[in-house]
């Protein structure tokens, strides 16, 4: 890998591939392609995506019905290759490979490969090819591609073209469901040799339609013909080449649905966008231009290990290209596997809660839009918790494109390969995480408008949900939630329990404790013309804020023995388990559940989590307010026990999500520095050396990966936002060097400068935000604009 802007491989691995193409996917918010070969027998598995476009079939899984919706796999433009003198059609997997070498430009969006190899007719060739999904127009892409003959002469027909057959097969663990989504409605070529293939997918009937077209740069005045081939199309030459010589093709294509703005059909759209497409050049310089604009947004760099700064750069990259400024009006959420790959079907959980600070930060629009989502999905919600019994919105914890709860009923475990019932829509703290994000993102934009409509209502509606779900304990004197799943995942049911779910998870009910006090907060802030009106349209009265009142300061809050926070009511009871006999027996051990359940054990029945649970309140909330919040529920709570909290819970976590690793880098950031770091570390290379064991190949991990330049930028570098200020307290490693970086806050772009003997903060003249900076524990008032250098 040459530099900190290149991802690169130089060998051919097949048993790689599919690793290397999700890491190598190209998008630009609308549009995403996996970065796979364009010719047969790479041993990968090509996908296009189209965000927000999901699909819904029926399928018969473990003996019962099961109706999945899912991100569909739609029509591939990347088919290509040839055949020399009549003979086959080229396959990578038929030659002997001399070299290889695939890179991935991230400052540009570029991704290039190059194979030279031998045939079995020992002819010497070389492949170069090039491909964008264009930043500049969000429906378009493009890739050139150049044939040489190196020690051989011959007649060559060329074909490219469109593949309508794909399936949704990318995700093994899935092979049981149904994945056929599109069905063809026609195939066809225009007159101008443009390749057209009109589809729709099967149950949400969204028509799309891509259009291809193709360009021989040699000069020569051979014409192409259309040759349909069952669900694919192909565009076809017949060119000679003479050794030593080359011949390069140019294509061209646009995708449109029947979902988008501003359009009359979408096949005659996409057809317009080909026909009115640059040559692959010119599009190149647009891209490579609206990809430097991003990038001078964001404007991230420190010094220290280049592999670090790469990892940090690529995992920006995903950030930006699938939640670009492109997606602020598409009515998407965020897929906790971007736009790179099938696992988890394409759905949208409560990672967002990784993503929206670095987006708010960056591009505040499409943080705004991704919360729109959620609030279009409202009364989806709210039928949800009403059909539950109970008041209020209820979010799902997978959601797709209604917003229904999208959770499968069971889940494979490819250890024992059994099916194993999934009660994963337990996991309601996926609303407490949407209330959460709407504030963040009005204290770091002050976006009023957004928080005195759609924000305010989603807040007030979440606290419902949450104060309804609470349930008096005559016994205790005490409010307690019951029949929950906490971020830790893996604890769905007691022990020896007919009944899914644990009771008082102390996360979910500390942080509904907080969005009942943010809800009466917001209520209180909003003009009395819109306070009236919202408590008017959902029937609000003065006694239901009372109760809220009442629950916030009793909700149960359980204890170990020891005076910690427990993780939920019970879990002392539960037997600990002999870690250094798992990781002895099977060395990774982060899916501790799959392993134990293929022994014939229960997960359930051990102290062992597989990410952060009660330690997100940490990540989440800073520790005077965690300690306020505690205090106002009458549970004692010495911020000076956090190391020991820390230390406990770490010690009993498999690490068995990519977001594990992300939290605990968090809270180790202050007292544990080097523990921190390989945190941070095991962060950046979770999809990179996918340390999860073939996971990355299903799609990247979004949430940890925005996550991670959440990490630098607000926990190393100290830039947080505050109620009435943007606070910036350096913790900046010397080892790092400077970190440079720009923020935006409440309308306002400044540009950060930090090492770890100084900071220095530009802004543009006129009126600025509170900006306070924190020193040895006294804080500094910038009242002015301009620059400002302080010595740390």
């Amino acid at each position: 890998m040459s530099d900190a802007w290149t991802l690169s491989y130089d060998s051919f691995q097949p048993a790689e591939e599919r690793r290397r193409e999700a890491l190598c996917t190209l998008g630009n918010g609308y549009l995403a392609t996996r970065g796979s070969a364009p010719e047969p027998g790479s041993g990968g598995y090509r996908g296009t995506y189209l965000a927000g476009c999901y699909d819904r079939l029926t399928s018969t899984v473990a003996g019962s019905r099961s109706d999945d919706e899912s991100m569909v796999n739609v029509t591939d433009w990347l088919p290509w290759t040839y055949s020399v003198d009549g003979g086959a059609w080229f396959d990578l997997g038929d030659v002997i490979v001399l070299s290889y070498r695939q890179e991935l430009d991230l400052r540009h969006g570029v991704l290039t490969r190059q194979v030279r190899y031998r045939d079995s007719a020992d002819r010497t060739s070389r492949l170069v090819q090039r491909r964008f999904v264009d930043m500049a127009d969000p429906h378009r892409a493009a890739s050139s591609i150049t044939l040489y003959a190196e020690d051989w002469s011959g007649s060559v027909r060329l074909r490219s073209g469109l593949d309508a057959s794909v399936t949704n097969s990318g995700v093994d663990r899935y092979a049981q469901l149904a994945d056929q989504h599109l069905r063809v409605l026609s195939l066809d070529a225009d007159d101008a040799g443009i390749l057209i293939a009109d589809t729709a997918t099967v149950q949400s009937q969204v028509r799309v339609v891509a259009a291809a077209a193709h360009v021989l740069l040699n000069g020569s005045t051979a014409a192409w013909r259309s040759v349909p081939d069952g669900g694919r199309l192909w565009s076809q030459i017949d060119i000679d080449i003479v050794a030593g010589t080359s011949l390069t093709v140019d294509k061209t294509v646009a995708y449109y649905t029947s979902r988008d703005h501003a359009i009359s059909e979408p096949r005659e759209a996409a057809v317009a966008a080909v026909q009115d497409a640059a040559a692959f050049d010119t599009m190149l310089e647009a891209h490579v231009l609206a990809w430097r604009q991003l990038w001078d947004g964001v404007r991230l760099r420190f010094g220290g290990p280049i592999d670090r700064l790469r990892a940090i750069r690529l995992h920006t990259f995903h950030l930006l290209q699938t939640m670009s400024p492109h997606t602020a009006d598409l009515d998407v959420g965020v897929p906790a596997r971007g736009l790179s790959g099938e696992a988890y079907r394409g759905h949208v959980f409560w990672d967002e809660l990784f993503v929206l600070p670095t987006l708010t930060a960056w591009l505040p629009q499409v943080a705004r839009g991704a919360l729109t989502y959620r609030y279009r999905r409202l009364a989806q919600a709210r039928r949800a918790a009403r059909t539950a019994g109970h008041a209020g919105a209820m979010f799902p914890w997978q959601s797709g494109s209604d917003g229904r709860e999208e959770s499968p009923a069971t889940h494979l475990n490819p250890r024992s390969g059994r099916w194993m019932p999934d009660h994963s829509r337990l996991a309601h703290h996926v609303g407490l995480a949407v209330a959460f994000n709407v504030w963040q993102y009005h204290r770091a934009t002050g976006d009023r408008e957004f928080l005195h409509g759609p924000g305010a209502e989603i807040i007030v509606e979440v606290a419902r949900f949450f104060a309804s779900l609470a349930r008096y304990d005559r016994s205790q004197d005490r409010y307690v939630i019951r029949g929950v799943i906490g971020p830790d995942e893996f604890h769905t049911r007691y022990p020896d329990s007919d009944r899914p779910g644990i009771d008082d998870n102390t996360y979910t009910n500390v942080m509904t404790a907080w969005v009942l006090r943010q809800a009466g907060e917001v209520l209180s802030e909003l003009p009395e013309a819109q306070r009236s009106e919202l408590s008017e349209r959902l029937g609000l009265d003065p006694h239901e804020h009372s109760r809220w009142e009442h629950v916030m300061r009793r909700l149960a809050v359980p204890l170990l023995d020891n005076g910690m926070l427990a993780q939920f009511e019970g879990y002392q009871r539960l037997e600990e388990l002999d870690w250094d006999h798992y990781r002895a027996r099977y060395g990774n051990i982060q899916r501790l559940d799959r392993i134990l359940e293929a022994e014939g054990h229960d997960i359930n029945c051990y102290r062992a989590s597989k990410q952060a649970d009660v330690l997100m309140l940490l990540h989440l909330l800073p520790a005077r307010e965690l300690a306020e919040i505690l205090t106002q529920l009458a549970c004692p709570f010495d911020i000076a026990e956090i190391p020991h909290l820390i230390d406990y819970y770490l010690a009993r976590t498999s690490h068995g999500s990519t977001l594990s690793s992300l939290v605990h880098a968090w809270v180790l950031a202050r007292a544990h520095r080097r523990q921190a770091e390989y945190h941070l570390d095991q962060v950046l290379s979770a999809d990179i050396a996918d340390i999860q064991g073939g996971t990355t190949a299903e799609g990247i991990h979004l949430g940890a990966m925005a996550g991670s330049v959440d990490l630098v930028r607000r926990c190393f570098a100290g830039i947080e936002v505050h109620d009435d200020a943007l606070l910036i307290e350096p913790r900046w490693p010397a080892e790092l060097g400077t970190l440079e970086l720009h923020q935006r806050y409440q309308g306002h772009s400044l540009s950060v400068l930090i090492r770890h003997d100084h900071l220095t903060i530009s802004s543009r003249p006129g009126r600025q935000p509170p900006i306070v900076v924190r020193h040895n524990g006294i804080d500094h008032l910038l009242a002015a604009a301009g620059t400002v250098r302080i010595t740390l």
